[in-house]
This record gives structure tokens, sequence and C-alpha cells, in this order.
């Protein structure tokens, strides 16, 4: 190998072993500064009360914001889980939030999105490995399964990667659904965010023959 091949070699290995090092943490440093900036902007009301009352720095008047919310939502969330307090919200909500527009459906959007809903496929969902276009065809997905039909159809949803909260719904018989009940479902949504990274582990015990 001549010098000058040496000396590019060298040259592109160390900007690709630095740009292996360093996207990284600028995509992670972007992220968290958008969420900072989108909580920063939801909670601009509450840090405006800080700084006219107390004159504090912008910064110290986020952070307090954020924790005064966090407080708010604990707070609400203790009283909610008290019988009397179950009770007032269960009558606020009834008669008068689910007559607001869209209310009922943003609340179960959050409901599943969290785990709270007990059909949360979040939550509850069983994990699966699904071959959509039959076993004959070497191609498989993996899933959770979401509901189970009378004639034998299973639902499942099929989360796309990285972002496990979107992905495709469908419809198959239970034939195609190989269930994978030792699998929990954060380890399987980690294979997701991580784009496959990590299925070979998880799915670990061979399939059965395909017919």
């Amino acid at each position: 190998m001549s010098a000058n091949r040496r000396v590019w070699f060298f040259i592109r290995k160390s900007l690709l072993g630095g740009l292996t090092i360093l996207l990284p943490i600028s995509i992670i440093v972007f992220f968290f500064r958008w969420i900072y900036q989108t909580v920063t902007d939801m909670i601009s009301p509450f840090t405006s009360v800080f700084i006219n009352a107390f004159g504090l720095p912008k910064f110290v008047a986020d952070w307090l914001a954020v924790l005064a919310v966090m407080v708010l939502c604990f707070l609400v969330g203790t009283l909610v889980a008290t019988r009397l307090g179950s009770w007032l919200w269960q009558q606020w909500e009834e008669n008068v939030m689910t007559r607001l527009p869209g209310y009922t459906t943003v609340r179960e959007v959050i409901a599943q999105l969290m785990g709270n809903s007990s059909d949360s496929p979040f939550s509850r969902g069983e994990v699966a490995r699904v071959w959509l276009y039959g076993r004959n065809v070497d191609v498989s997905v993996t899933a959770l399964v979401t509901s189970r039909h009378a004639d034998g159809h299973v639902t499942v949803f099929v989360p796309t990667g990285p972002n496990p909260t979107s992905g495709f719904i469908y419809h198959v018989d239970e034939t195609l659904v190989e269930l994978h009940p030792e699998i929990g479902v954060e380890s399987m949504m980690k294979t997701v965010v991580a784009c496959g990274a990590g299925t070979a582990l998880l799915f670990k015990t061979d399939s059965p023959k395909k017919p």
C-alpha cells in the first residue's frame, strides 16, 4: 500500500470513528433540547409566575415550573385514587368532560400509550411472531396480540421502528401466530426501538418447522 493510500485510509478511518462517537451524542443532545423546548413552551405560564413574583432567572424558573407541574400531577393522582376523589372525577368527567369534542378519543389514545387502559397492548399485550403471508413464505414479523375473534382470527399490532407507538394492524388466522409468553412487552419494544437489533436473542428458541 502506497504512502498516499495509507494516509487517506487513516484519515477516513479517523473521520468515521469520530462520526460514530459524536453523531449519536449529537442526536441525543438534539432530542433532549427539543424535549426541553417543547416542555418549557407548554409551562411558560407557570414560568412567568415565578419570574414576575420572585425575579428568578428563566432557567431556574423553568425547572421550578416543571417541579410544580410534577407535584400537581402527583396530588391530582393521589386525590383521584381515593374513593371520594374517584367519585368526584367520574361525575365531572361524565357530565362535563365527555361533552367536549375529541376528549374521549384523546383520553383513550393517551391511556393506550401510557399503558393505563385495561386493554392496552403496551400493558398486557402478548408478544408473538406472525407469518403475515402464510407459513410457506419465510417472512415473519414481531407483533403484539391485541384481540381474539370468535371465528379463530387474531388481531395483531406490528410496531414500526424506531417509534413503537406507530405501526400496522392486521387480522390473521390464529395458525399464523406463534405466541411467546416468555418474552415481556418491554423486551420486545427494545428490539423495535433498536430497529431489530437483539431480535435473534429475543427469539432464541427455535421456531417450529413449517408444514
